[in-house]
């Protein structure tokens, strides 16, 4: 029986195939037992099939054990129609996010998106240490919108619609925020299982901040304030606070050591991770997990960036993070620990000349993966 793990690469577009590359270099340098294969996924694929996930990319995701993407392009719908191969117009093809349909198709539903600071990298706070937990299977993310409402039919979805007849004019659309409590309980459940972890580990206190806005979402909003409480009674060891979501946004620059790890739904979860992020040092140091009961998928948090894709320029200390949080997921967390030493290291004492310019460099994707090979095996860590 073959008991070797087998990993998907994903590399997808923009800066992605860039950044993939570097983190799969690493991995194999620094000894991770698995094999590997490549499936397209992306805007190359929306515009030359009409698909950004191909059937032959998702069935290969689902079979993997692990996946490990680089970054896509997503557009707005009529600018994605437009750039579509003549030959696939006028055919009915809607533009559809592949990383929200792998999230959906694997149930994907727990993101786990840690923001840390890194000695060496100036940034807002030096002592940001947060992991986000994110909802990603529902909230607005679900893709429920109606677009080009009538107000009398507006008014027939909900009574507050009525006043819509008096005050608008022009398109009208709407959109649904889906919370159910079992997406709720669920993923409640893994961010007390993360800061019962991180405490054990000693890297931040037992605490879960739920981040929401019930004053206002009063139904979506209960159902996840009730989820989380319910959930709290089985983590007797672990604080919950309940915090609006804006608020947490406003002191969370003020002070981030006032969150340890926080659980959001999708779209609250987006926001303050990205923040997070920001206060430590941007995304090119943000790596994140989308975690299910049987499917695992790690990617940067940051986009395709098109502006300088190709020119040898980005920064794949995220994806490779998003790496050693694979092989942690595959239990080989000796290579994980091995890959997170070696960035340490190398941020803390690379030259500017081995750095991306998102770093304050004047160096390149090669010259700054190459550095994190070299520290890869310290004097204490030898094979």
């Amino acid at each position: 029986m073959n008991t070797t793990p087998h990993i998907v690469l994903l590399p997808g577009d923009g800066i992605g195939p860039e950044v993939t590359r570097a983190a799969h270099r690493v991995l194999v340098e620094a000894g991770l037992h698995a094999t590997f294969d490549e499936h397209p996924i992306g805007w190359t694929e929306w515009c030359e099939r009409g698909d950004p996930l191909p059937r032959e990319t998702l069935e290969a995701a689902r079979a993997a054990d692990a996946i490990l993407m680089g970054a896509i392009t997503s557009k707005p719908e009529a600018e994605a129609a437009r750039e579509l191969a003549p030959r696939l117009r006028d055919h009915g093809l809607r533009y559809r996010s592949p990383i929200v349909r792998l999230r959906k198709e694997l149930d994907l539903y727990a993101g786990l998106r840690p923001a840390r600071a890194w000695r060496g990298i100036p940034c807002a706070h030096p002592e940001t240490n947060i992991l986000t937990v994110r909802e990603s299977t529902e909230g607005l993310y679900a893709g429920i919108e109606i677009d080009n409402v009538e107000p009398d039919h507006a008014a027939l979805i909900h009574y507050e619609l009525a006043n819509l007849r008096e005050r608008t004019t022009g398109r009208l659309a709407i959109s649904a925020r889906i919370t159910t409590e079992h997406a709720s309980r669920r993923i409640a459940r893994v961010a007390f299982q993360q800061a019962r972890l991180r405490s054990h580990q000693g890297a931040t206190p037992a605490r879960v901040t739920l981040l929401e806005k019930p004053n206002i979402l009063r139904s979506t909003g209960s159902i996840m304030l009730d989820a989380a409480r319910a959930v709290a009674s089985d983590f007797p060891d672990v604080t919950l606070e309940i915090e609006n979501i804006d608020a947490a946004c406003m002191h969370a620059v003020m002070d981030p050591t006032r969150y340890a790890v926080v659980v959001a739904e999708n779209l609250f979860g987006d926001i303050f991770s990205d923040l997070a992020a920001g206060l430590a040092g941007g995304p090119g140091l943000a790596p994140s997990a989308s975690i299910g009961d049987r499917h695992a998928l790690f990617e940067p948090v940051h986009g395709s960036a098109p502006d300088i894709a190709g020119r040898n320029i980005a920064n794949p200390i995220a994806a490779i993070l998003s790496g050693a949080m694979l092989a942690r997921h595959i239990n080989q967390p000796d290579v994980a620990a091995r890959i997170e030493r070696a960035i340490s290291a190398t941020l803390a004492s690379a030259p500017a000349s081995a750095l991306t310019p998102d770093l304050k460099g004047r160096g390149s994707t090669t010259t700054l993966t190459d550095t994190i090979l070299r520290n890869l095996w310290s004097n204490d860590d030898k094979r």
